[in-house]
């Protein structure tokens, strides 16, 4: 087997000796792009169901996809007509309408976020809970896999942006000095944990969080993201909350400055730390530490664990 996203090697011949295909919802996302590359570096059939074959296209990825829209039931029941494995990288709230169109018998594995933990719910919060609620009381078989912050992925806007920022601002202004705690997953291990969900037997529907390794403030993240980048250190100014959230909007007026929402600057007030023993015992698997996974991120050329 080529390098490779880290999958137990029971999971992985199971997982490529089961010769039916994985039908991936959301496959030109990053996830959704990611999970088809790896899907096929171990010979594993795929079908793609995207919105946009255009978008799709542009990955790169030469399998023909099935084009629906997750709102039109009947384009995506005939997307998923002869689908086992069901992998949804889409957003959770999408969970119902996947359930109602797909096999009975069809295997779901999808994406949710521990973002269903902020103490401020809102929309994407709110949709994540609904679809993990209808996956745990449709008695199914499969899982909901919640990671935390996703760094590393071709394109994100996570540490990118982060790293962008930090290149224009001469210190970094944070909420109560930046306190609170993160805990990233790299991309690949997003990967891999979206594999080893589907080589697993789930007898009924779970729900697990998928998180890195290491907790830090995200004043110790800031500090890990700029030394990776190979920036100079910043220093860390506390704000209170209110008075950045009232300034977030002046930051579409600063050329080239990433904006940042009222919203993003209130969940730095609240840990993102999780218990990832349930990862690890029933997914077998080992994140990469974050200081690791960020030198990949920034280091030059393709990570070897996401193909």
């Amino acid at each position: 087997m080529p390098a490779s996203t880290p999958l137990g090697a029971a999971a992985a011949i199971s997982l490529a000796a089961d010769r039916r295909p994985v039908h991936v919802i959301g496959a030109s996302g990053r996830s959704g792009a990611a999970l088809c590359r790896a899907l096929a570096a171990r010979g594993v059939p795929v079908v793609p169901v995207v919105r946009d074959a255009r978008r799709w296209s542009l990955r790169g990825i030469d399998v023909p996809p099935r084009v629906a829209d997750l709102r039109d039931i009947v384009a995506l029941a005939d997307a998923l007509r002869d689908g086992t494995r069901i992998a949804s990288t889409a957003h959770a709230r999408h969970v119902p309408a996947i359930l109602s169109a797909s096999p009975p018998d069809a295997m779901l594995v999808c994406l949710g976020s521990t973002r269903k933990f902020t103490r401020w719910p809102d929309r994407h919060g709110n949709g994540v809970l609904n679809g993990e609620r209808a996956l745990l009381a449709s008695g199914r078989p499969g899982v909901i896999l919640h990671p935390t912050m996703i760094y590393g992925a071709e394109g994100e806007n996570n540490v990118q942006r982060l790293a962008a920022l930090l290149r224009r601002l001469p210190l970094i202004p944070l909420p109560a000095g930046g306190r609170a705690l993160v805990q990233p997953i790299h991309q690949s291990d997003v990967t891999g944990a979206l594999l080893a969900a589907l080589a697993s037997r789930w007898d009924t529907p779970a729900s697990v969080v998928i998180a890195g390794p290491d907790r830090v403030s995200y004043r110790g993240f800031v500090a890990a993201v700029g030394r990776a980048a190979g920036l100079k250190r910043r220093p860390v100014v506390p704000v209170p909350a209110g008075l950045l959230m009232l300034a977030a909007p002046l930051s579409r007026l600063v050329p080239r400055l990433p904006q940042v929402g009222r919203a993003e600057i209130r969940r730095l007030l609240e840990d993102k730390a999780f218990d990832i023993a349930p990862m690890r015992e029933q997914l077998g698997i080992e994140p990469l530490p974050l200081t690791e996974g960020l030198r990949r991120t920034f280091a030059p050329g393709p990570d070897p664990r996401a193909c």
